[in-house]
C-alpha cells in the first residue's frame, strides 16, 4: 500500500515540475538568444533536458503500472530503470556540448546584454528552488532512481542559474567577458557528474547487480541460522526496479522435514528478509540426499501433486 502511495505522489510531483520547468525553459531560451549569453543558453539547454527527463520519468511510472503478462512476467517495472539510463546519458551529452561551446567563447567572448541575463537567471533560480522543494516534499528522491535522476537534473539546473547570476554580476562590475563561458563550464562539469552517477546506478540494476544497502554475507547468515536449514547455494539477489529487491536460492534442509514444517521455515525466512529490504523471495527446499544426488530426484519431487503450491 505504501508503495502505491509514493508512486501516486511521485507522479504528481513530476507533472507539476514538468509544467513549471517547461514554461520557464522557453522564457530562458528566448532570453539567452536575445541577450547573447551562453550561460543562459546552457541553462536553458539544461532545462530542456530537465523537461525531457521529467516527461520520461512520468511515462516510466505510467508504463511500469502495466500488469505483468506472459511476455513480461515481471511486468514493466524495469522501464523506470531504462528511463533513468536515458536521463543520465542525456545529462552527459548536454554537459559535453556546453563545454565544447564554451571553449570557443573563451577566445572570443561576445557582447552580452548583462541586465537581461541577470534578471532572467534570478527568476530561473527561483523557479528551480520551487521545483526542487516540490520534489523533496512530495517525491521519493532517496530510493527511487527515476525520481532521483529527475531531481538531480533540477538541482544541477539550480547551480546553473547561480552560475549565470555570478557571471552577469562579474561582467557588469568588472567587464570580465570570460565569466559567461566559465560559468557554463562549471555547470557542465556538475551536470556531467550527476549524469554519470545516475547512469552508473541504473546500469548496475540492469546488470542484475546486488542492490546497494544489501549485505550478502548477512543475508546468507540470516537464512542459514534459521532452524531446519543446513546450508544454501545458488543464491541470487537483484533489483527488479528501485525499491523492489528479489532473492532466489536453493536451501538444503534436514531429510526428515515435513512439508508443513518447511512451509513454516519459509515464512520465517521471508519475514526476516523483509526487514532487510528484500520483498520478493523464492527458495527451493531440497534434502541433503537430493543436493548430492542429481536433478532427476528434484523433477520427481516436483511432480508430487500435494507439493505443487510449495516454493
Amino acid at each position: 500500500m505504501g508503495h502505491n502511495h509514493t508512486e501516486g505522489s511521485n507522479k504528481k510531483v513530476l507533472l507539476f515540475s514538468f509544467i513549471i520547468i517547461t514554461g520557464y525553459m522557453i522564457i530562458e531560451a528566448v532570453g539567452g538568444f536575445l541577450t547573447n549569453s551562453l550561460a543562459l543558453l546552457s541553462d536553458a539547454g539544461h532545462m530542456l533536458s530537465d523537461s525531457i527527463s521529467l516527461i520520461v520519468a512520468l511515462l516510466a511510472f505510467r508504463v511500469a503500472e502495466k500488469k505483468a503478462s506472459h511476455n513480461h512476467t515481471f511486468g514493466y517495472k524495469r522501464f523506470e530503470i531504462l528511463a533513468a539510463v536515458i536521463n543520465g546519458v542525456a545529462l552527459i551529452l548536454i554537459s559535453l556540448y556546453i563545454i565544447y561551446e564554451a571553449i570557443e567563447r573563451f577566445s572570443h567572448p561576445p557582447e552580452v546584454a548583462t541586465t537581461g541575463m541577470l534578471t532572467i537567471s534570478i527568476i530561473g533560480l527561483v523557479v528551480n528552488i520551487l521545483v526542487a522543494w516540490i520534489m523533496l516534499r512530495g517525491g521519493d528522491t532517496e530510493n527511487n532512481l527515476n525520481i532521483r535522476g529527475a531531481y538531480l537534473h533540477v538541482l544541477s539546473d539550480m547551480l546553473g542559474s547561480v552560475g549565470a547570476i555570478l557571471a552577469a554580476i562579474l561582467i557588469i562590475f568588472f567587464g570580465w567577458g570570460w565569466a559567461d563561458p566559465l560559468a557554463s563550464v562549471i555547470v557542465a562539469i556538475l551536470v556531467l557528474r550527476s549524469g554519470y552517477n545516475v547512469t552508473k546506478d541504473a546500469i548496475h540494476v540492469l546488470m542484475e547487480g546486488t542492490p546497494e544497502h544489501i549485505d550478502v554475507t548477512d543475508i546468507i547468515h540470516t537464512i542459514e541460522k534459521t532452524e531446519g536449514i543446513q546450508s544454501i547455494h545458488d543464491l541470487h539477489i537483484w533489483s527488479i526496479t528501485s525499491g523492489l529487491n528479489a532473492l532466489s536460492c536453493h536451501a538444503v534442509v534436514d531429510d526428515q522435514l515435513e512439508i508443513s514444517e518447511s512451509e513454516n521455515i519459509l515464512r520465517k525466512i521471508e519475514h526476516k528478509l523483509e526487514h532487510k529490504g528484500i520483498t520478493h523471495v523464492t527458495i527451493q527446499m531440497e534434502t541433503v540426499a537430493h543436493h548430492h544426488d542429481n536433478t532427476i530426484l528434484c523433477q520427481a519431487k516436483m511432480k508430487k501433486p500435494h507439493d505443487h503450491h510449495h516454493h
